[in-house]
């Protein structure tokens, strides 16, 4: 409605630029109502803070990010910074099928774990847009060489059990703030997989093979088209390295990873 009249006054003099502050001012209204009714909280600890959706001074300073040096293929973190752009033996040992991976923290106890659980498990939907803002900028040089976003789905056994699709989300507000398209139907996942939780790489890779496909109509979406991977978490890599196989065998000219938090062994 307010559209409507911006363009109907728009013309009118200031009319319309004084209807557009009106407008922000009801807005910020709207939410100091809000902060009065609910105060804003940390999205981990749920301390108070100064803003809604935003981290505590304490969480800010657990979570472990990940910033160069790091592994060009895997984005695990080095050690030391070696003066330049380097390969993990473990990528060299082990190429994943994906080009590269980024995070933006590690997956450990605190407060990066906290927030993919309760995104996940918590129906906290509303955790996705901050944590969509971090990946984009975790993943600003992938995303810039990229034409799609892909999530990786679940299996509609899972997605109808848990009712939203945790990868979805975030790449949803990944789109929006990188200005990416994100075709969610591209991807198809046909096998209902037990939980990797508890198993071996080995029985992880196994579990996942064969899970994934690309359609038809697929195939028309990603063909020669640079694709960009979302997904919560990367600990061993199966999921992500089956999803990677299933996109470059439908046509995707390449696949980079992007997650928000990632395993890193030894960490």
């Amino acid at each position: 409605m307010l559209d409507s009249l911006f363009q109907r006054f728009g013309e009118e003099g200031g009319a319309g630029a004084m209807l557009r502050r009106a407008a922000a001012h009801a807005r910020h209204a709207g939410r100091a109502a809000l902060d009065l009714i609910y105060p804003p909280s940390c999205i981990a600890c749920r301390r108070a803070t100064a803003e809604s959706g935003v981290l505590c001074a304490a969480c800010w300073a657990s979570i472990r990010f990940i910033e160069r040096p790091y592994c060009e293929r895997l984005g695990t973190p080095f050690a030391q910074d070696f003066g330049q752009a380097l390969i993990s033996p473990q990528a060299m040992a082990d190429p994943p099928a994906f080009n590269r991976a980024r995070a933006v923290a590690r997956f450990e106890d605190g407060p990066a774990r906290d927030l993919v659980h309760r995104l996940k498990y918590g129906d906290r939907i509303e955790l996705a847009k901050p944590m969509g803002r971090w990946m984009a900028r975790a993943g600003a040089e992938v995303l810039k060489e990229a034409d799609v976003l892909v999530p990786v789905p679940l299996h509609m056994s899972k997605l109808a059990a848990r009712r939203f699709n945790q990868a979805m989300v975030l790449a949803q507000e990944i789109g929006r703030e990188a200005k990416l398209p994100v075709e969610a139907c591209a991807l198809e996942r046909v096998k209902a997989t037990r939980p990797q939780v508890g198993l071996t790489k080995v029985q992880r890779a196994e579990n996942v093979q064969g899970a994934f496909k690309v359609g038809e109509a697929g195939k028309l979406l990603l063909h020669n088209r640079r694709v960009v991977l979302i997904d919560d978490v990367l600990t061993s890599g199966s999921t992500l390295n089956a999803a990677t196989r299933a996109l470059l065998r439908g046509g995707a000219a390449s696949v980079d990873v992007l997650v928000f938090a990632r395993v890193v062994t030894g960490a």
